[in-house]
């Protein structure tokens, strides 16, 4: 992680790594304190993507191309569902973060 992000945006990429690792979580690590750092490699560019207000869409492809191509995982069904779930509660964790930020 960017050690000179400002405070709210790093507690956005801590928020990023822990909805990855416990809400999306792919290949089931979630309950092993070992696999912590399986999605590590994702979360700047998931970062990236909810900071800048990329479209939903745009993070939904990349956890669904993410999960099916480079993890090699297949296309289960609910998979596409699954990832805009997960999208959708990266949004509301940005724009929460973003309403308890301090006006300067």
């Amino acid at each position: 992680m960017g050690h000179h992000l400002p405070p709210d945006q790093k507690e956005l990429y801590r928020r990023v790594d822990e909805v990855l690792h416990y809400v999306w979580d792919p290949i089931g690590v979630a309950g092993i304190p070992q696999g912590r750092d399986e999605y590590y490699t994702y979360v700047p560019r998931v970062f990236s993507l909810v900071q800048s207000r990329a479209p939903l869409s745009e993070i939904v492809d990349f956890l669904v191309t993410t999960q099916t191509e480079t993890m090699g995982l297949g296309e289960p069904s609910g998979v596409r569902t699954h990832a805009e779930e997960v999208a959708a509660l990266l949004e509301e964790w940005r724009d929460w973060i973003q309403q308890r930020r301090p006006i300067v």
